[in-house]
């Protein structure tokens, strides 16, 4: 991943916590890690533990960011997800995913959608 694409990414995630903020959404971590890959942001919007994906594009030339969220991605998420809840001993609270789609260019607006409820866990 280049430099700029890097710097990119950490601006999206930014503007997506600065949005969540707004939103009331309490951020708890951001970029964990565990053996099964990452989750972007992870927050509690009322009593719901929520699992965010940002995703950011500065053109439609590879699409609409929130369209990168596509099954396998959404499966991954979910198994990171399903792990920090073992470890945190949290698997009976109530959970949800949202994606930060980051569109720069959408000037008619801000360009930043909050997609509650964007998927379920894979069945």
């Amino acid at each position: 991943m280049t430099k700029a694409r890097q710097t990119f990414g950490r601006l999206a995630e930014d503007m997506a916590a600065k949005a969540l903020r707004r939103r009331g959404y309490r951020i708890l971590e951001r970029n964990y890690r565990n053996p099964l890959g990452e989750i972007d942001i992870i927050a509690r919007d009322g009593d719901a533990l929520v699992f965010v994906e940002v995703k950011a594009r500065r053109s439609l030339r590879f699409g609409r960011a929130k369209a990168a969220v596509n099954a396998l991605k959404q499966k991954q998420i979910a198994r990171v997800a399903i792990w920090y809840l073992k470890v945190t001993d949290q698997m009976g609270a109530k959970a949800r995913f949202d994606v930060v789609a980051i569109d720069r260019s959408a000037p008619e607006t801000d360009g930043i959608e909050i997609i509650q409820n964007a998927f379920t866990l894979p069945g």
